[in-house]
């Protein structure tokens, strides 16, 4: 089975990265949304918000898994190929590899043609900090942020869990990750209610968000540092991001390029200073969004293929017992 799950997990990454996620194609992620939405409204009240979370979370999993289980097994009834195509579709809608680069291209482009408003635009559609007085500097932190951070979120983690668990697991992850965007903040109306939705997304990022930082590392290059001193800016500079996930690669990121990411950002007027990670080399410039696109796809790329390295060798360890 295992052979089945890793051959969906390739058709899958090529598909995203060929197609990406069109507009007006029907896609799960929208249909968790609306869940997330009905069961918040009926479930974020009264004195346990707590326990309500969640119950909501585990409502939304039950769900998701047993109808992508049930789908997925109908398949392979039909078909072992029948089944691999079918898992190979679900799970590319759980990666997001073709859309992250979008996002950072449509932020390079104006900001190319220094056209700085139509560049704090786009990035507001991909960052909830205030961009509106965001300098070219900060328009690129931002984006190199971001691009970095969902390295791992919205590409390589889902590829994780599916290499495991095939479809159910990648979206089992997906609704995880969807329902922490949704309701797991900090502040008065999510605090307890989304509690558990952000401990679940911290558990199952854990692992894949370290791989992809290391990963980082070993698939790109630096001018400014080498493999050691690398390592150790991501060693020390990832356990200063408030995620306990996503720090590993934004420092893997910056100590690639030499620049340094955190610093001031505004929520609604809210100042929230993160701490700095990678050592201030060069100022960051619009072609930091590309060099972080490529460190993308590279680390992607690399982690298919250690995924296929970890699969293979435990078939052949299991034949030897």
């Amino acid at each position: 089975m295992i052979y089945h799950h890793l051959i969906a997990v390739t058709l899958a990454f090529f598909l995203d990265l060929l197609l990406g996620d069109p507009p007006n194609w029907p896609h799960p992620v929208k249909w968790i949304g609306k869940m997330i939405s009905r069961l918040d409204q009926a479930f974020n009240r009264g004195a346990y918000k707590k326990r309500n979370g969640l119950l909501m979370v585990l409502i939304i999993l039950t769900v998701v898994v047993f109808i992508t289980g049930l789908t997925v097994y109908f398949a392979y009834r039909i078909h072992p190929i029948a089944g691999i195509l079918w898992e190979s579709v679900i799970i590319a809608t759980t990666i997001a590899q073709k859309g992250l680069k979008q996002a950072g291209i449509d932020v390079y482009q104006p900001l190319n043609e220094r056209d700085l408003p139509q560049a704090r635009l786009r990035l507001s559609y991909i960052v909830g900090r205030d961009t509106a007085d965001l300098d070219e500097s900060e328009i690129v932190r931002g984006t190199v942020e971001t691009v970095s951070e969902n390295t791992s979120d919205g590409v390589t983690a889902p590829l994780f869990w599916a290499a495991i668990g095939g479809a159910p697991l990648a979206m089992m992850y997906r609704a995880i990750n969807t329902c922490d965007s949704m309701v797991g903040y900090k502040n008065d109306k999510y605090g307890q209610f989304g509690w558990a939705s952000a401990k679940l997304d911290d558990i199952v990022n854990w692992i894949p968000s370290r791989l992809t930082g290391v990963l980082m590392l070993l698939s790109s290059k630096s001018t400014y540092h080498g493999f050691l001193g690398r390592w150790k800016i991501l060693i020390n500079d990832a356990k200063k991001h408030p995620s306990p996930n996503s720090g590993w690669c934004e420092a893997g990121v910056a100590a690639i390029l030499g620049v340094q990411l955190g610093g001031l950002n505004m929520y609604k007027g809210i100042a929230s200073d993160r701490a700095r990670m990678g050592v201030p080399l060069v100022p960051l410039e619009a072609v930091h969004i590309q060099k972080t696109i490529t460190i993308m796809h590279r680390t992607s790329f690399l982690f298919l293929l250690m995924l296929w390295l970890g699969g293979l060798t435990l078939v052949f360890t299991n034949s030897w017992l």
